[in-house]
């Protein structure tokens, strides 16, 4: 059996982690958290084989907190990569805000989401519901399981489909983010190596820290890339919080450590003083709509 530790039954992580592993032979059991620290240390402290974290969105960028519990806290490799549309929708009680099956904007006083989903669907907001409060919880799917505690109020929540039907609230309004395109992209991360699918993509991920009092060092190690043809597919300078103004350098390589070119690259950005920590080497999955 295989134990994963995910945020909460509902949220958008729940609903992606599901994507990546059932339906693949494997008995999966899934530990929820409400916060990202307890899912970390769930892998951590050997109490599930995997985390699932959400690291990085289409509309908000990187998760720095995330980032840095990967970085700084914890020992766990990455083991695979995916990415899941962030598909909020405005969930309730569709007796008490719906007139004539029509949802009535004015009857709506507060609505609560997690910060992030909630930045997700400001322009909604802002044109339908200007005159609420927004209040920011944990997550999506707590948002939505307060509504529930609360009928009467003239609550709304802002999550997922599968967050409605586990509370047995009505979905008012889908698909209410401001972009179609919408994307949030996992890790999973833990000791075991991934093998329930296969991928012809492949990714590896290092962590740099440049040598002090190194002039050009940075343009060296993209050098080191460029001349082999490596492609990267994201570069990240994170605080290393011992300095200000020290940086270290986190690169998305789209290619596997197995292959000839890419170690020779790392021995070639050590000898200039760097160091290189490799955080992963992993398969890569795309979304398809019919899985």
């Amino acid at each position: 059996m295989i134990s994963v530790a995910c945020l909460t039954k509902g949220s958008t992580s729940d609903e992606a982690a599901r994507y990546l592993l059932n339906g693949h032979g494997a008995d999966i059991h899934y530990s929820y958290h409400r916060m990202i620290a307890d899912v970390f240390l769930s892998t951590a402290e050997g109490k599930t084989t995997y985390s699932i974290i959400p690291i990085e969105n289409t509309i908000d960028g990187s998760v720095g907190l995330h980032t840095d519990w990967i970085v700084d806290e914890v020992n766990l490799p990455i083991q695979a990569e995916w990415v899941y549309p962030s598909i909020q929708n405005l969930i309730g009680e569709a007796k008490e805000l719906t007139t004539d099956g029509e949802l009535a904007y004015d009857r709506i006083v507060k609505v609560l989401s997690h910060p992030v989903a909630m930045a997700q669907c400001t322009q909604y907001l802002k044109k339908h519901i200007p005159h609420a409060e927004l209040e920011h919880v944990g997550s999506t799917s707590e948002a939505v399981r307060i509504v529930r505690d609360n009928p009467g109020r003239g609550w709304a929540a802002i999550g997922q489909v599968s967050a409605a039907a586990d509370n047995e609230l009505a979905v008012l309004e889908t698909a209410v983010t401001d972009h179609d395109n919408n994307f949030t992209r996992f890790l999973l991360v833990g000791s075991e190596p991934f093998t329930l699918r296969d991928s012809q993509s492949h990714k590896t991920s290092i962590l740099i820290t440049m040598p002090e009092d190194y002039p050009g060092a940075l343009h060296q190690v993209l050098s080191a890339f460029s001349w082999r043809r490596i492609n990267l597919s994201r570069i990240e300078s994170r605080p290393t919080k011992k300095q200000l103004g020290n940086y270290y350098f986190l690169i998305d390589i789209e290619m596997s450590l197995d292959t000839v070119l890419l170690p020779s690259a790392i021995a070639e950005i050590e000898a200039i003083g760097c160091q290189v920590r490799v955080l992963g080497s992993y398969p890569s999955f795309k979304y398809t709509a019919s899985e």
